[in-house]
């Protein structure tokens, strides 16, 4: 194994035989292609970065085709980052927009509102115990933790329809438990 001191000095010297050789060329190769000086010095940059790092490469003297292989593949990636862009675009972030809502997120969990939220789920915990651990179970997973209901029947090693079975129970028990009032 080379010492890091040694690695460090053959790569300085490695990076300037191929800067010395292929700046020139691959600052052109670059300019044609993307027109914007500052680009072609970033792609230039990073020939040099994934040469020097590339397990394959070792010696300047076979550099010529691999050099503008590795500057070809930089293009190919910078197009499709381009491509992805296009799809996705970037959209400026309104903060205007976002402190308002911030600001209602806020108000709408004042003290009161959470004490009254901590009760609603204790009365709704203990309506589920009136069901059994198994159904109580299953129901928090489905509809306080979101998981799917094939995910909770191979949980618990049961059939789907088992599934749906206890989730529906549960439902229609709170539903009983806490649905309208006949006025």
């Amino acid at each position: 194994m080379m010492p890091a001191g040694d690695y460090s000095n053959k790569s300085q010297v490695l990076l300037a035989e191929l800067d010395s050789r292929f700046r020139v060329p691959l600052m052109s190769y670059f300019l044609r292609r993307v027109g914007d000086r500052t680009e072609a010095e970033d792609l230039t940059q990073e020939t040099f970065v994934r040469l020097i790092g590339s397990a394959t490469f070792e010696r300047a003297d076979q550099a010529h085709a691999f050099v503008f292989r590795v500057a070809s593949n930089l293009l190919r990636d910078r197009a499709r980052l381009a491509a992805r862009w296009k799809k996705h675009p970037y959209t400026p972030l309104d903060f205007t927009l976002i402190d308002e809502v911030s600001r209602e997120i806020a108000e709408d969990r004042g003290p009161e509102r959470v004490l009254i939220g901590r009760e609603s789920l204790a009365e709704v915990l203990a309506a589920l115990d009136e069901l059994g651990e198994r159904t109580k179970s299953i129901y928090i997973l489905f509809r306080l933790e979101g998981m799917k209901q094939k995910d909770i029947a191979t949980l618990f090693g049961m059939g789907l329809s088992t599934v749906e079975k206890h989730v529906m129970t549960a439902t229609v028990h709170l539903g009983k438990r806490f649905g309208p009032r006949p006025s």
